[in-house]
């Protein structure tokens, strides 16, 4: 199925939203919860699959949201659909601070491998499947790095980063950043998670004991701040039972 070639425009600074442009019975595929506004003209429903594929039965459905289930995403996309008779807008954001990302797949050969949270809407016709990283070191010790959502096809997708996002093309390099920095990759990169070396590296070097490794030949998204390092300090200044914040 080719995808639904939409236009958009991607608004805002530091705390961005993509505004979509949708011609009549064009529709965008979003995870839950992504959507800000829509105009009128404009109907959502939730199904169990992104529609990439019209002729895929009830259980090829059931075995892909079962994978989702286990990532823990939603059984459910939410599919949005301009069923009027003129162009309609309809834009996503996510619910932390970053940028937008916006990547035509037909340009990076057709599949692109993001974090699971990072993917915010893709064109109808993209297939947006859980990709488990086949190494076991990857899979027990990957955080944030080991559950991987794979988005194929020919259209635009639209992912979300934290804070700044950077590119970087690979031309046989190796670039290793903490698991939760990366944001996605193209094909052409191999993935996988190596320890810190040193004792005093892995207990007091602040980086964790983790770091992951790609190599290759293509693009890599990186974010400057990953939600969970976000949270980590919020939650550290954040008032005790006795009121006082752990920093005080």
């Amino acid at each position: 199925m080719n995808s639904h070639e939409i236009d958009y425009e991607i608004i805002g600074q530091s705390m961005q939203m993509v505004e979509i442009e949708l011609d009549p019975d064009e529709t965008v595929v979003a995870e839950a919860g992504a959507m800000n506004y829509m105009e009128d003209g404009i109907t959502f429903e939730a199904k169990m699959g992104d529609g990439s594929d019209v002729n895929q039965g009830f259980m090829g459905k059931l075995f892909s949201a079962g994978k989702r289930m286990i990532a823990g995403e939603s059984l459910f996309m939410t599919h949005f659909t301009n069923e009027g008779s003129k162009k309609r807008r309809v834009a996503f954001a996510a619910p932390f601070p970053g940028s937008i990302i916006a990547v035509n797949l037909s340009e990076i050969g057709g599949s692109i491998t993001c974090q699971k949270d990072s993917f915010l809407c893709a064109a109808l016709g993209t297939k947006i499947d859980i990709a488990f990283n086949r190494r076991l070191g990857s899979g027990f010790f990957g955080g944030e790095g080991f559950i991987l959502e794979r988005l194929t096809g020919d259209g635009l997708a639209f992912m979300h980063a934290g804070g700044t996002v950077i590119e970087k093309e690979l031309n046989g390099e190796t670039l290793r950043l903490d698991t939760g920095c990366l944001v996605a990759f193209s094909d052409g990169i191999d993935y996988d998670i190596e320890m810190t070396k040193g004792l005093k590296s892995m207990f007091f070097g602040g980086e964790g004991l983790f770091m992951a490794t790609l190599s290759g030949h293509g693009k890599v998204w990186i974010q400057s701040l990953p939600f969970s390092r976000l949270a980590d300090r919020i939650l550290a200044h954040a008032p005790s039972a006795g009121g006082m914040s752990q920093g005080e």
